[in-house]
């Protein structure tokens, strides 16, 4: 990418914000806007990044070269109409990482679940192992401080997301794919429809690191002309994070460190794993209410990654666990609600936030008091509230000994630093 002025519609979006980074040390001069500030946005402008909140076709500078622009900033957006105004050359955020990446040995990290950890793992395990890469991670990495790390070598370790099959503009050297489910379901219209998807992702990669037996991959992975790696193969190894989904993760992460370094002494990658310490809204443990309730917080937002993450947190609760859930759009509550209705069970109170609705438009076909009536069928305590009266009944009810946990791809987060900011 040779363009020196770039402006960045949505540049807070947490992909968005490491490109940002990312170009940003390659040389360019790089601005951008997003509707609210937020972690990342504190985070850019940290770094020298201007960041307007408020989207208008005033903010784009007449010097700009190229608009690259959130999924999320329809065609109607002002900045983006601005920049047809101007004639201006326009790349969407996965065309613009496919153009960052096409002259790097690029490890991109698929799946439905787990991509975002197993991202940061392995490009800790490769800054371990002296092997210089960059990254862009789903999340905020702890050891880090960031979404992005920068490197020196030509290694490119990024997330590759398939809504709307976005992951195939990568080319990737290394492809790993934790796992395949049905999810997406605006725009993918079956789990074949996925997989398919997916394949197509696979064919392109020279080595492919994978659970070689998962019944949704399995079937993908005949007659390829990559180098098949299974990472089950891999030992368990000693991390700092919950659950045996992390376990999983860290094998992949080890598995894709050692196609790329083959050399990694084993020790090395034993203490880089052990060491790492997590990503921002992953099972993250954030303090205690007034009451002396423990508060975490969590980025699930499948029925998958509800129902496992809530099996982690019972194993540690003393008490009871409230739940307050963030729906994210309004597809995936609808079509995946019968999976939704049973991934509570482990909890005692959940409530549920309005959806976010993100990219999409309410047809009036779910809500969340039609899940928080599913949840409630299936026998736990569940019912629909806004978030201050989530905050209200969490800084009241749960108390020593319990757990409150806030769960979802929204901005439900932000209850939980609500809840310790009053302690």
């Amino acid at each position: 990418m040779n363009e020196k002025n770039i402006y960045m519609v949505g540049i807070g979006g947490i992909g968005m914000s490491a490109l940002a980074q990312l170009l940003k040390d390659q040389g360019a001069q790089v601005s951008g806007s997003d509707r609210e500030d937020s972690p990342t946005t504190e985070l850019l402008r940290r770094k020298g990044i201007e960041v307007t909140i408020g989207q208008k076709a005033e903010n784009v500078p007449a010097e700009t070269d190229l608009i690259i622009y959130t999924e999320a900033a329809w065609e109607d957006n002002p900045e983006r109409m601005r920049g047809k105004e101007l004639s201006l050359k326009e790349r969407s955020y996965f065309e613009a990482l496919g153009d960052v990446s096409a002259g790097k040995r690029t490890i991109a990290i698929a799946g439905t679940h787990g991509k975002t950890t197993t991202t940061g793992m392995l490009a800790r395990i490769l800054l371990y192992a002296g092997a210089s890469p960059s990254a862009i991670v789903g999340s905020i990495v702890k050891d880090f401080g960031s979404n992005y790390l920068a490197g020196k070598s030509d290694l490119l370790v990024v997330e590759a997301c398939e809504y709307k099959r976005d992951f195939l503009t990568l080319s990737p050297e290394v492809l790993v794919v934790t796992n395949i489910e049905l999810d997406h379901t605006d725009y993918y219209k079956d789990l074949a429809d996925v997989q398919s998807a997916f394949r197509t992702l696979m064919e392109k990669a020279e080595v492919i690191v994978t659970d070689a037996t998962h019944k949704n991959i399995a079937p993908l992975l005949e007659g390829l002309a990559a180098q098949i790696i299974d990472y089950r193969m891999e030992p368990p190894y000693e991390t700092k994070l919950p659950g045996e989904f992390n376990i999983d993760n860290a094998r992949a992460a080890a598995a894709a460190a050692r196609a790329i370094v083959p050399e990694l002494a084993d020790p090395d990658l034993r203490k880089s794993i052990a060491s790492f310490e997590g990503t921002w809204r992953r099972f993250e443990y954030k303090g205690k209410t007034k009451k002396g309730a423990d508060v975490y917080d969590d980025y699930a937002h499948h029925p998958t990654a509800v129902r496992k993450t809530l099996v982690e947190l019972k194993k540690r609760a003393k008490g009871k666990i409230y739940v307050a859930f963030h729906p994210h759009l309004y597809s995936r509550t609808r079509d995946l609600l019968p999976d939704f209705a049973t991934a509570f069970k482990d909890a005692d109170r959940v409530v549920i936030a309005p959806i976010y609705p993100a990219r999409e438009v309410d047809d009036g076909t779910i809500s969340s008091a039609i899940l928080a009536g599913k949840i409630q069928e299936n026998g736990t305590d569940a019912k629909a509230g806004t978030f201050t009266e989530i905050r209200k009944f969490f800084e009241t009810e749960p108390a020593e000994g319990d757990i409150v946990m806030t769960m979802g791809a929204g901005d439900i987060y932000k209850v939980a630093d609500q809840l310790i900011s009053r302690t």
